[in-house]
């Protein structure tokens, strides 16, 4: 029988398992459309996907007074909302829960979304109970602080060895990295393939396709 190099595999959301890094960016730079103040480019907007609504705000609009962030987060909400319905799932995403589940691996994610928006977009795609644990931004410390993973650890009984991130960013990188777990990029996300590649994940994967091969092939 082969063993596992990892229990745990920890799932970004957006960007990683759903295809909703152009949606996302559009609703940011609407919303700051909406408040008339300058609007971030298409790669701006796309990095600070996977952080916290606030620290992402402030990234996208650093010249807003800090008392105009809950309007400019109201009118991100509105937009996002409005075509929330639409984001799909990336090709493979399906499947590759599916089978991991099967292999006996556990499953978790940490996404920089809420606990309410996280819960909807489960429910929406038929995902509820596939998961073991999931923690979202607004339950802790967001990224690329490595609360999130820490607290899915101590949840689920899984030493930082055992387990590995699967995500689009340097976020969510970073928070592997300081939780003490290897990482796994996927290039089809927010960030870009070079600054993914410089944070040296264990794989840099092109689709979720690889990523299955990958951890398939770590088996040994």
């Amino acid at each position: 029988m082969s063993a596992r190099a990892f229990d745990l595999v920890i799932f970004d959301w957006d960007g990683t398992l759903a295809d909703s890094t152009g949606m996302i960016a559009q609703a940011l730079q609407n919303a700051c459309r909406d408040m008339g103040c300058a609007v971030p480019d298409d790669e701006a907007a796309r990095y600070v996907i996977g952080l916290g609504l606030s620290d992402a705000l402030r990234h996208v609009a650093p010249s807003l007074s800090p008392d105009e962030y809950p309007r400019l987060s109201g009118h991100y909400r509105n937009h996002y909302l409005a075509r929330e319905s639409e984001i799909p799932l990336f090709d493979g995403a399906r499947s590759l829960l599916a089978d991991l589940r099967t292999a006996g691996y556990r499953l978790a994610v940490a996404t920089g979304k809420s606990r309410v928006g996280l819960d909807r977009a489960l429910t929406f795609h038929g995902l509820d109970g596939v998961f073991d644990a999931t923690r979202c931004a607004d339950e802790g410390r967001p990224k690329p602080h490595p609360d999130m993973v820490l607290h899915l650890l101590d949840v689920l009984g899984v030493d930082a060895p055992r387990a590995v991130v699967v995500g689009d960013t340097t976020h969510d990188l970073e928070m592997a990295a300081r939780a003490g777990v290897q990482g796994i990029a996927v290039t089809h996300g927010a960030h870009s393939e070079m600054p993914l590649r410089q944070l040296k994940p264990l794989v840099l994967a092109p689709s979720l396709w690889e990523i299955r091969k990958t951890l398939f092939r770590l088996e040994r």
